[in-house]
């Protein structure tokens, strides 16, 4: 006979304890133990194995037959890059980010542009009437796309039997609830049943899921973390909500590159993919301005170009304030020693306040060569020519180091119309500078830099 009883489980790693404990054993974490009620004494698994008769059998490599996959054209290009080509037949999908990024309406703009294929919409938080005025805004009308408002799996799972679509999208995976479970909706045995019999579904009829998962507050995808290993595919979708930009990014893939990312604009009708982001993410300005410089970064695999803007000011209150904003605050301060030490410039006591246009963050260490530019042009109060890019990374000493895939970063300053680009003259080696009509310059250290733009 079945029983209940209570245990804990951790929030971050599921690992179950019998009782609670304030550090997780399994993961180190703190206080992230919850009680939660479970059903015992179930049937044994082995006498359960032993009445069946087994389907299954392990095979060679060589004999498993290679065939490849057709992948579904979602009809947006941004999200088939970050899926690695299209959406793999079978595939489980975990869509995380913010409240109000715009999760759902990718989603529902994802599920109402297919002619030929169904899609079924599962909603646990929104009425059916909320995602008719939704796809109002959007302005797309579909017939074969069909809404459905349930929480309860089997009860998804008889309609999906009913319905044979082509695609799932369930939002969110912390609505959803299993009858199988005696506990809430949202908890950690819940999300972790829920998202192992979408799984389940998905892989025997063959069909892709996309699961919508909320975030906490510290920007992690909320349930245990192994629904991010139970998934095939893992997307952050990431922004400012004061700028229109959103980026997809990738952050698990396991059917192609983890590294990729996608960008998307939001307008009153929904999102529109921004497929050539470096022309918005430059300011179009009318007249030359000291303190901004343009970085060819590269973000996941694709080449872009940001740009970065400096303020070098007397400290008006006495302690100079370092502020930077899309960028790391203490490789600022890094960059700020070197110029200091290395190249002479007293900027100790001044205030540095450093900005990347597009409400961007960047992490590419190619962008120190930029942030170095834009600084020095702010102190100088001379204006860098907007038509002069920068790719390179700045070492401790002072050296200009070189940084990887340089070419994809000059090919596309040379399509953007940049007349010169600052490079490492390490990465001056072997390359072809007769294939690009743009100058390329190579400098070793940042007073050559200096030298090459105000001297």
């Amino acid at each position: 006979m079945a029983k209940t009883k209570t245990v804990f489980f951790c929030k971050n790693c599921g690992n179950e304890s019998p009782k609670w404990v304030g550090r997780c054993p399994a993961c180190g974490e703190w206080n992230t133990y919850v009680e939660e009620t479970t059903v015992t004494g179930k049937k044994s698994a082995v006498a359960s194995l032993k009445s069946q008769s087994l389907t299954s059998k392990p095979l060679a490599v060589q004999e498993i037959s290679s065939q490849a996959v057709s992948r579904i054209d979602l009809g947006y290009g941004e999200l088939n890059r970050v899926l690695g080509g299209g959406l793999v037949p079978g595939s489980l999908v975990l869509v995380g980010g913010e409240p109000g990024i715009g999760k759902s309406t990718l989603m529902l703009q994802v599920a109402l542009q297919f002619d030929n294929l169904k899609v079924l919409y599962i909603s646990g938080e929104e009425s059916q009437q909320q995602l008719k005025m939704r796809a109002d805004r959007i302005g797309i009308n579909n017939p074969n796309c069909f809404i459905l408002t349930e929480t309860d799996t089997l009860v998804i799972s008889k309609h999906i039997d009913d319905l044979k679509p082509d695609i799932v999208v369930v939002d969110s995976i912390q609505t959803m609830q299993s009858p199988l479970l005696d506990a809430a909706a949202g908890s950690i045995s819940q999300i972790r049943e829920t998202a192992s019999e979408l799984n389940r579904l998905a892989k025997t009829t063959h069909f892709p899921v996309f699961l919508i998962g909320h975030i906490t507050k510290d920007g992690s995808i909320a349930g245990p973390k192994i629904l991010e290993h139970m998934v095939d595919t893992v997307l952050q979708f990431e922004g400012d909500r004061h700028y229109g930009f959103r980026i997809l990014r990738t952050i698990k893939n396991r059917f192609g590159s983890a590294s990729e990312l996608g960008i998307f604009e939001m307008h009153a009708a929904g999102l529109r993919e921004v497929s050539n982001p470096s022309e918005i993410l430059l300011s179009q300005r009318e007249e030359e301005m000291s303190g901004i410089a343009i970085a060819a970064m590269i973000e996941g695999v694709r080449p872009m170009l940001i740009e970065t803007q400096a303020l070098v000011s007397t400290a008006a209150y006495g302690t100079p304030q370092r502020s930077g904003t899309g960028f790391d605050l203490r490789r600022l301060n890094m960059l700020l020693a070197v110029l200091e030490k290395r190249a002479g410039f007293r900027l100790s006591a001044l205030d540095v306040f450093l900005n990347i246009a597009g409400g961007i963050r960047v992490d590419d260490p190619a962008t120190d060569l930029s942030v170095i530019a834009s600084i020095l042009s702010s102190n100088e109060d001379i204006p860098i020519s907007s038509k002069k890019c920068f790719a390179a990374e700045v070492g401790l000493s002072g050296e200009i180091r070189a940084v990887n895939r340089i070419e994809a970063r000059i090919a596309e300053a040379d399509k953007l119309g940049f007349h010169t680009i600052f490079i490492s003259k390490y990465n001056n080696k072997g390359l072809d500078h007769q294939r690009y009509s743009l100058k390329i310059i190579p400098i070793a250290t940042v007073k050559q830099l200096f030298e090459q733009l105000f001297d």
